[in-house]
């Protein structure tokens, strides 16, 4: 079979550079991808824009206005008075956060480790410590909240640090005044636990932001409960 290819390759760039054949599509006039170099044991990569390195939230600004005053220790903020949003508004992206629900349980439900990552300001992952804490399935850690349950619970144990990985692509309106879905994908401690979900315009959760935009700042909840955030960093999508 590479034998095969590798001819079908020569054959191609004999008439000109490109040749369609069934599923095999082959054009050596394409641009080369730009090259991303990956992180390493944690770090983002080469092309991220850092939103939090553990030191400072120069980034973030208050929900309530001024500074963001969350607390900062030991490579990590804690949730305090008040959600915290980025200064600077984005559109299609990948962001990568890590998270970790307060070690000492305290409540059940909701009430538990409870916090959030709104998109755009809009459009919220749930976070929450639903590690054997049963709850309403589009509301646990995961979900889309209110709109879609993960697919599988990968909770890890309170106060254990915790993984998303999150690919979301915003509606969009047209000339007409219809809009096109968006979508969300996202990885909870490397498992997949939304596959491409749609994202209605009206999906909004936030209640400070509403509508569809083409850029909107990524939002941290304040739900009364301490969670903890750190690595945070975010790689726009065209």
């Amino acid at each position: 079979m590479l034998t095969a290819t590798m001819n079908l390759s020569r054959f191609a760039l004999g008439l000109g550079g490109s040749l369609a054949l069934g599923w095999l599509a082959l054009n050596a006039a394409d641009p080369a991808p730009p090259v991303v170099t990956p992180g390493q044991n944690g770090s983002p990569p080469s092309d991220a824009i850092v939103l939090f390195d553990g030191k400072d939230l120069s980034a973030w600004k208050s929900s309530e206005g001024g500074a963001a005053t969350w607390k900062v220790q030991d490579g990590y903020a804690e949730v305090a008075k008040g959600g915290i949003l980025t200064k600077e508004e984005f559109g299609p992206v990948q962001l990568h956060v890590e998270w970790a629900a307060p070690a000492e349980v305290k409540g059940e439900g909701q009430g538990r480790g409870n916090s959030g990552i709104y998109l755009q300001g809009r459009y919220e992952i749930q976070v929450l410590d639903s590690y054997q804490n049963p709850t309403y399935s589009n509301g646990q850690a995961g979900s889309f909240y209110g709109h879609s349950a993960p697919l599988v619970n990968a909770s890890r144990k309170p106060g254990e640090w915790q993984t998303y990985d999150i690919v979301f692509h915003p509606p969009q309106s047209s000339a007409d005044g219809k809009v096109t879905p968006g979508s969300f994908t996202v990885f909870h401690n490397g498992v997949l636990v939304q596959d491409h979900v749609p994202v209605p315009g009206d999906a909004t959760t936030a209640a400070q932001f509403k509508g569809v935009t083409a850029k909107g700042p990524i939002f941290l909840q304040d739900h009364g409960n301490p969670v903890r955030y750190r690595n945070i960093w975010v790689r726009k999508l065209k």
